[in-house]
């Protein structure tokens, strides 16, 4: 069993900064590949970046000019904890930010394959 813990959200303006991170439980923690998603009101959950479990492997949400460039996806293993740096921040960017575990990768921005999630963090962003 996997529980995470998100933090950092909060209420920016454009332009700006701000770091989110996730704590998860669990001896673990390294094997796992970790997440980010955000899900807008009445838009569905959706891919942000992932961190394969060697933390060597990172991907991006598509298309490469939504979030890659101005989001960073990093791990410590050590810390149990995953970060999801994010900067230039535009109004757009306005979500609840998850973070999610599963055991295996493929799919990896696939929501319904995660088996664990965090209770989210609201990120919000003025214009």
């Amino acid at each position: 069993q996997v529980q995470l813990v998100e933090s950092g959200g909060g209420l920016v303006q454009a332009g700006g900064s701000l770091r989110l991170s996730c704590a998860a439980s669990g001896r673990t923690f390294s094997s796992y590949t970790m997440a980010w998603f955000r899900q807008a009101p009445g838009q569905e959950r959706e891919f942000v970046a992932v961190s394969r479990w060697s933390g060597g492997s990172v991907y991006y949400a598509e298309p490469a000019d939504s979030v890659k460039g101005r989001f960073t996806i990093s791990r410590d293993n050590a810390r149990n904890t995953v970060y999801l740096q994010m900067s230039s921040l535009k109004p757009e960017d306005t979500a609840v930010y998850y973070c999610a575990a599963r055991r295996s990768y493929n799919g990896y921005n696939l929501p319904h394959l995660y088996e664990y999630w965090g209770q989210g963090t609201q990120v919000t962003v003025s214009s």
